[in-house]
């Protein structure tokens, strides 16, 4: 089965309409670059030149520019945005809107934020916690109007609360959305969590004991979503608008789903693996709460800011000292309230992926510092870490401990600069080596379907069949290369591989679908 992209956003507008302050960057001369002081040049400088070199083995580390980096994964465009003691100090736009095109990205140009709507939907959610509109520990039920969460086994004694859900420890189902084509129908709130057509997900159900596990989980905050409508008889767009977004300036942002016709000039456009732009642009998010936002880095840096200031006392825009304090506490096993929280460090943040869209934001809360970059790419999250390594570098951040390459995206690189021949040698002899703790099938398998996504099959299938090879009792395996004999129109190995597939893992419906797609039966 395909791999899940790495999921780890704002919108709307001060006192005046999403368009009218969103339009006006159209009368500016594109500029790629803000500095909030002339001596941060040399900085922002030392970013680009200090990323992260190529490792090969058997030759010298190669050390690449940004630039270089985005022609290698074929990624158009990238911005960032960088804060110091709650406070910008730089942004700047690379490459280009689309894939092909010319306009470059600048600080202002909108991309998706994915699932770092969810932490900004959080915010707006303790808001109205602290205003006494609900609570963080009532039933989700007992706030929910125009649909509610059917109650089974599972939440007899335990219910689903807000916390819960913002901690993605209640125990709902759904990890993520796919969105719906620019053509394509969308379907109401009520559908989705039904998964009625023209939703294109399952139904939101609990399916472990709420407070039990922690398990991320997009359909219990579109649950949040529908919660926040109902109890405030207003669009979503507008809820989020009024209560974080104009409250905090950010002026390119917005929660509208479908993105305004007179917006479009401003965003930039998705990028499939290997360069090939998304059909219509972008998909659609009627899953606004979870993935929705359209915004920049410069105003998601703005968010993180607003979050470390309140809980130091020294803002109080949208939530208190306390419930900032709240929300940055750990609740489950990765998260606080919306946010991602590592204790000990202070560090929080939340990652992002949308079809064509690939995100990270990284703030501390001791110190008012971060990084947020924000790339038009399903290839973007291979570069993320590269990126935010070299700004923690530079400036300093003790608490920022580098995470080592995952191996998919190590044998990912050396297939790219050496080849997928060279790429599979190596991993071989990684294996052979005794490197199993480091190695995974998921290693070849996300290569595998990377070259896939390319068009590249005759290597995809060199890289799926040796990851068979190599774990020849792995199911994902077998369904993965079944796949891949699907895309290369060889119905019969097809056949073999997935029936291999259910054979080692009988609750793979994936397998089943397929075989009875292909004609065959389990």
């Amino acid at each position: 089965m395909r791999p899940p992209l790495r999921r780890f956003a704002l919108v709307a507008l001060a006192g005046c309409s999403a368009v009218t302050l969103l339009t006006a960057a159209d009368t500016r001369k594109p500029t790629t670059e803000w500095l909030a002081r002339p001596s941060e040049a040399a900085r922002l400088a030392r970013v680009e030149a200090g990323l992260t070199p190529a490792t090969i083995p058997g030759e010298e580390p190669r050390r690449m520019s940004l630039q270089r980096w985005m022609e290698l994964y074929k990624i158009p465009g990238v911005s960032i945005a960088v804060f110091e003691k709650n406070a910008l100090v730089w942004a700047k736009g690379y490459g280009v809107m689309q894939a092909g095109g010319t306009d470059p990205v600048t600080p202002d140009t909108l991309f998706q934020a994915a699932s770092i709507s969810k932490p900004v939907t959080a915010l707006a959610a303790m808001h109205y916690v602290e205003a006494g509109k609900w609570s963080l520990d009532e039933n989700i039920n007992d706030k929910l109007i125009s649909w509610k969460l059917p109650e089974n086994d599972f939440t007899k004694t335990e219910k689903v609360t807000l916390r819960r859900l913002l901690s993605h420890s209640a125990g709902t189902t759904v990890h993520g959305f796919p969105g719906y084509a620019v053509t394509e129908p969308l379907p109401t709130t009520v559908q989705i969590l039904d998964g009625v057509k023209p939703a294109n997900t399952a139904p939101v159900r609990v399916d472990v004991v709420p407070g039990t596990q922690t398990r991320y989980s997009g359909g219990g905050i579109t649950i949040v979503q529908a919660m926040m409508v109902d109890q405030l008889k207003k669009p979503f767009p507008q809820i989020m608008r009024e209560t974080v977004l104009a409250p905090l300036g950010l002026k390119h942002s917005t929660y509208e789903q479908p993105l305004p016709a007179s917006l479009a000039p401003l965003a930039t456009s998705g990028t499939y693996f290997g360069g090939k732009s998304v059909e219509g642009q972008w998909h659609v998010y009627p899953e606004m709460a979870a993935a929705g936002l359209w915004t920049t880095p410069s105003d998601l840096a703005r968010i993180a800011i607003e979050v470390s200031k309140a809980r130091a006392g020294k803002s109080s825009r949208v939530v208190s000292q306390a419930m900032a304090k709240q929300m940055l506490t750990k609740q489950s096993d990765d998260f606080g309230i919306g946010f991602q929280w590592e204790e000990g460090k202070n560090r929080f943040g939340h990652g992002g992926s949308n079809e064509g869209f690939q995100c990270s934001l990284t703030a501390f809360a001791d110190s008012g510092s971060g990084v947020v970059i924000m790339t038009n790419s399903d290839s973007g999250y291979m570069l993320l870490d590269r990126i935010a390594d070299s700004v923690a570098a530079e400036y300093g951040w003790k608490s920022y401990v580098p995470r080592p390459a995952p191996m998919f995206i190590q044998v990912g690189l050396l297939a790219r600069l050496k080849g997928t021949e060279a790429a599979l040698a190596w991993y071989r002899s990684m294996k052979r080596d005794g490197a199993e703790g480091k190695l995974s099938p998921d290693d070849l398998n996300n290569l595998g379907y990377q070259l896939l996504r390319e068009g590249l099959k005759d290597d995809a299938l060199k890289v799926l069949k040796a990851n068979v090879e190599l774990y020849p009792d792995d199911s994902n395996a077998h369904d993965s290369l079944g796949e891949g004999y699907m895309e290369a129109g060889q119905k019969a190995e097809a056949i073999t591989h997935y029936k291999k597939s259910f054979a080692l893992d009988p609750k793979n419906t994936h397998a089943v679908q397929m075989l009875q797609k292909l004609g065959a039966q389990p």
